[in-house]
């Protein structure tokens, strides 16, 4: 269980807070779902969440034990919006293995066929893939380091249609073993595979109850 108490998150130089007072609650093996507009600090949360930036007030928990962002580190994987450019390693298998060069063949093939590819030879140049498959590897770049909580920023931007519906289809597979947490300014096929919904607007995070779902597709930034 993911669990979050009045999470507020205030630097300086902000005239108001970017997050005020957040509260959430995800289940293990669930998919949460958090839509909002650009600025709306749906990034922000994902960055405290993965231990990059720290709250200025509030908690975060895992399964009742308080994390710290040393622990969030060790806990969460973050799948950043166009992960793609942000790919370093010249093959598929030197890009799983980055920062990890102890990860063995074995970690390197599941991680590869809980994403759909498998098939690829290891020697293959991640900006020689399609989008799809690019999004697929961010995954399992992720994935081989078997985080408890993964994380999406806007994992269909930029992706055709056909791209997206297998991108959903794969998420709807992954929650079977893991814990996600997907921000988004557009629901659209996403809402169909949530567990939880919430809306973020200036700060302001709110459950959504699955009636009211259908109000929400699109937002637009």
């Amino acid at each position: 269980m993911l669990y979050l108490k009045n999470l507020v998150y205030h630097p300086p130089a902000s005239p108001t807070a970017i997050l005020k007072s957040i509260d959430l609650q995800l289940a293990q093996q669930q998919l949460g779902l958090i839509i909002g507009p650009s600025g709306s600090g749906k990034s922000t949360l994902l960055e405290i969440l993965s231990g990059l930036v720290e709250p200025t007030t509030g908690n975060v928990y895992w399964r009742e034990q308080e994390l710290t962002p040393e622990h969030l580190q060790q806990l969460a994987g973050l799948v950043f919006q166009f992960p793609e450019r942000h790919f370093c390693g010249g093959t598929i298998l030197e890009e799983l293995r980055l920062g990890h060069p102890e990860i063995g063949s074995e970690r390197v093939k599941q991680a590869l066929t809980e994403v759909g590819l498998e098939q690829l030879s290891l020697h293959t140049a991640p900006h020689a893939m399609s989008g799809g498959q690019q999004r697929r590897l961010a995954l399992a770049v992720q994935l081989i380091r078997q985080p408890h909580l993964l994380m999406l920023d806007e994992p269909t931007a930029g992706l055709d249609w056909s791209m997206r519906r297998q991108l959903v289809a794969l998420l709807e597979k992954l929650k079977k073993h893991w814990t996600l947490l997907i921000v988004t300014h557009d629901a659209g096929e996403l809402q169909a595979i949530a567990d939880q919904c919430w809306t973020l607007n200036h700060g302001e995070l709110r459950p959504v109850t699955p009636s009211h779902n259908a109000n929400l597709y699109p937002i637009t930034s």
